[in-house]
């Protein structure tokens, strides 16, 4: 028996290796073990029905429209409009520029909900801006590489949906958690752009703006500032679903880039639609690949006789916590977000009542943990994207993001052995997370 699980691993990681996309080599993976080494004698056609029913699930709906509502904002000018607001309230401090920066990443991760859409939107406008006005290119690419990594910290986050959609916890009251964390790292990030900037003399400094300066850039960017009110507000007022939530904000978008804003013209909107479906159809097929993954895992027992080797050898829970975060983080270095979320939440779940760990607070523990995956080489997307950004390689931009991905795993052990302070302000707010 452990030698047919040496396979699979070996098969899996061979196809990895070999570059084959990720759906397919979870499929593939799936394929052999149950139609060749499974312990039971069950039809091929079995995998064929988890490939549909995977994707016949209501709460991803929620995700498409958020990857919509993010296309929305990178085809028209809300994005710029929240920079410029972010540089009108910090732009003026030393370090100010990347200060906004880092806000104009939180405020585009509370629409958009992913990592990805928020380095593209904003790293190819800001990375070029910091350099323009003499920041050094390391510091550059450091902070715009790692700072868009709170789009999947702050909510809506399209990891937290995926998680609560196989653990069956509070959406809402998950959402709630990400903000304490996010607040933090943005903090952080911010604190150590002005202790750079201090040090490092000699970049160009926008003047302190007037009161009327910053209401201009506020009445500038009002319609762009509002969609996460409208998102939350309605979210946790009751107003809403957060599938519903997903759905007003795509419509709420397309009125202010058409009519508003007016830098959306009705021809683009064909070409957004298009884009946002293929995105969407990448992540429901590493979905369905994921999910033919878990039956396979499912039918041999797998994620139970791991929580027995586990709970077996590890008795404290500072431990177990401890494990998994340096699992995750080495997880995260090859594994994208979605894929690690769909294949180990169900394994690692069955072990949280032997630990009396909350599975909402371990929800967000595997988010700030994953999300750090997106830096890290060998495989973290956004290295590549900044580097093809700047032309530089993936070395150079590992080293980059050194400083800024220590502040965010400071967070990260602050949250894990602190869980009351992510918890407190879903508590406050009525939503179950016990």
């Amino acid at each position: 028996m452990e030698f047919s699980y040496a396979i699979i691993i070996l098969v899996l990681l061979g196809c990895m290796a070999a570059t084959v996309p990720v759906f397919l080599c979870l499929f593939f993976t799936s394929v052999i073990g149950i139609g060749l080494l499974a312990s039971t004698d069950l039809p091929l056609m079995l995998l064929a029905q988890t490939l549909f029913r995977s994707m016949d699930k209501f709460a991803l709906v929620v995700v498409l429209f958020f990857i919509l509502c993010g296309n929305i904002m990178t085809s028209g000018s809300i994005v710029d409009k929240l920079i410029k607001f972010a540089n009108a309230v910090v732009g003026w401090l030393p370090g100010g520029l990347a200060m906004a920066g880092v806000l104009a990443c939180g405020l585009f991760g509370a629409i958009s909900g992913s990592t990805v859409a928020t380095v593209v939107a904003l790293g190819g406008f800001m990375i070029p801006a910091l350099i323009e006005n003499s920041y050094e290119e390391k510091f550059s690419v450091g902070v715009m590489t790692s700072a868009p990594n709170l789009g999947v910290i702050i909510p809506p986050s399209i990891a937290m949906i995926l998680y609560s959609m196989i653990s069956n916890v509070s959406l809402e009251g998950l959402f709630l958690t990400g903000f304490i964390p996010g607040i933090l790292i943005m903090a952080g990030m911010c604190i150590y752009a002005y202790i750079w900037a201090k040090r490092n003399p000699g970049f160009k400094q926008a003047p302190k703006p007037t009161p009327r300066h910053v209401w201009l850039a506020f009445k500038e960017g009002f319609w762009s500032l509002m969609l996460p009110v409208i998102i939350f507000g309605g979210i946790f007022s009751g107003v809403f679903t957060a599938n519903e939530a997903a759905v007003v904000a795509c419509v709420y978008a397309f009125i202010v880039e058409l009519f508003i804003h007016r830098d959306m013209k009705f021809g683009t909107v064909k070409k957004v639609m298009i884009n946002s479906a293929v995105t969407s159809a990448t992540l429901l097929i590493i979905v369905a690949g994921a999910t033919c993954f878990g039956r396979y895992l499912t039918m041999e027992g797998i994620p139970s006789k791991v929580s027995e080797a586990v709970v077996s050898s590890i008795s404290e829970p500072w431990m177990f916590l401890l494990a998994m975060n340096i699992l995750l983080l080495f997880i995260g270095m090859f594994m994208d977000i979605i894929s690690a979320t769909l294949i180990l939440g169900p394994i690692f779940l069955p072990m949280l009542d032997s630990y009396g760990i909350n599975p909402v607070h371990f929800g967000l523990l595997m988010t700030v943990n994953l999300a750090i995956g997106y830096c890290t080489p060998p495989l973290g997307v956004s290295l590549y994207i900044t580097g093809a950004l700047v032309n530089r390689d993936l070395v150079y931009v590992s080293r980059a993001v050194l400083p800024w991905i220590t502040i965010q795993i400071a967070v990260l052990l602050m949250m894990t052995y602190l869980p009351d302070t992510v918890l407190w302000l879903p508590r406050l707010l009525g939503w179950d997370v016990n």
